[in-house]
């Protein structure tokens, strides 16, 4: 990448460490402070739900308000959410407000992150997009590594109000450094396009026709859709599993999910500096995910569920490159932001999906064996794409043979 690009990429990464701050928190203080698995998915259910709710609306947004203007908005707001949140908790107390702030500023990533999509292919534009969608996933991972470190090391030493202070600093340094980035890059977005004449739903109608009718976008879709059923369910239950089931401290589930983001880091080089076929690293990714929860569900002890862990979120970004790169050849560059808004919402529902069921199923024995069913759903959709895909060119084969 080149120099001028630095603070950009900074940018992402302390977005990302902030962001994942939040996310650490939430469920580790609410199973901490309610001692019940099922709070838990609750808190995580709420938490996300909001955040994916509102994609169709900000991709297209994108497509008439320069994204980067989007991206600073979203982060200057963030830090601002987080001041406000420990003000009210300081002024009212519940826990209600870590929640609440959280799911906040979980809408306001969602701008940051169509926003962010909509700008890449702009600003790499004479560079292989796979390349530049690995280091974008680096960016993000290291916030990854780097969150549950921080978020662990600060609770050692504050109550989580503070720490909530910290990361709305954090937000403010991430828009400090797009910032400084806009000025010495030069970089200027794309002219949005004018506002389109009809009903305020004709965006939303353009952008599921795409997914409806444009080649190879139905199956992206529905491969996301049940990578994200095991993400989700795992997200919404590792905190619990790790600290409540398996009996481990907090700080072993901060080294666990360090653990994670580091084998993350570790795949995305190798995919920044090597050439794969992105149909490989999709193949590969989905079976590993799928074959860490089944693992991650059926152990009884915390060293296989720290197997079945690694592999889920040690692939999910390897996975996230191959789908990024296919529907970025297949969506019209005009119609990307709108196109994209929709696909995140569609492939991310079944994130707060897992959480809710989590919810619904909570003894001890029940949350495992979900982990596990979620797992071979998301097998069985996989398996069932690649059946279709295979008769479709099977039919086509015979048709041009004719």
């Amino acid at each position: 990448m080149r120099v001028n690009h630095q603070a950009f990429f900074c940018s992402l990464f302390v977005a990302r460490l902030a962001d994942q701050i939040l996310l650490f928190l939430v469920p580790l203080v609410v199973f901490q402070t309610t001692h019940k698995v099922s709070w838990s998915g609750v808190a995580f259910f709420i938490e996300t739900l909001p955040r994916y709710l509102v994609f169709p609306f900000f991709g297209a947004l994108c497509d008439r308000i320069s994204p980067l203007k989007l991206m600073r908005v979203s982060q200057t707001v963030r830090a601002l959410v987080c001041f406000g949140g420990v003000l009210a908790y300081a002024l009212f107390g519940g826990i209600g407000w870590l929640i609440a702030l959280s799911a906040l500023c979980g809408v306001l990533t969602s701008q940051g992150l169509v926003a962010r999509e909509v700008m890449l292919p702009q600003i790499f534009s004479t560079q292989q997009f796979q390349r530049v969608l690995a280091y974008s996933q680096l960016a993000d991972q290291l916030g990854f590594v780097l969150g549950p470190m921080l978020a662990a090391l600060l609770l050692g030493l504050w109550r989580w109000e503070w720490v909530v202070g910290a990361t709305g600093a954090l937000f403010l340094f991430a828009d400090g450094a797009l910032l400084l980035w806009q000025r010495t890059s030069g970089f200027r977005a794309g002219t949005p396009s004018r506002i389109e004449p009809g009903h305020w739903t004709r965006p939303l109608r353009t952008a599921l026709r795409h997914v409806l009718l444009l080649p190879g976008l139905k199956k992206v879709v529905l491969l996301a859709a049940a990578e994200n059923l095991v993400i989700g369910v795992t997200l919404a239950t590792s905190a619990a599993m790790v600290t409540g089931i398996h009996a481990q401290s907090s700080r072993y589930y901060a080294g666990l999910q360090t653990a994670g983001a580091v084998a993350t880091v570790l795949i995305l080089l190798t995919i920044a500096r090597t050439s794969w076929p992105a149909q490989m690293l999709g193949r590969v990714a989905f079976v590993a995910i799928c074959a860490g929860g089944v693992i991650a569900g059926a152990s009884v002890d915390h060293r296989g569920y720290a197997l079945g862990f690694l592999l889920i979120v040690g692939f999910d970004k390897m996975f996230n490159v191959y789908i990024r790169s296919a529907r970025q050849k297949i969506i019209p560059p005009q119609d990307y932001g709108k196109t994209i808004g929709v696909i995140i919402l569609l492939n991310n529902m079944t994130q707060p999906l897992a959480g809710l069921l989590v919810g619904v199923f909570s003894a001890r024995a029940q949350t495992g064996w979900l982990i596990v069913a979620l797992s071979l759903a998301m097998g069985g959709i996989g398996a069932a794409v690649s059946i279709g895909a295979a008769l479709r060119r099977r039919r086509h084969a015979l048709a041009v043979g004719e």
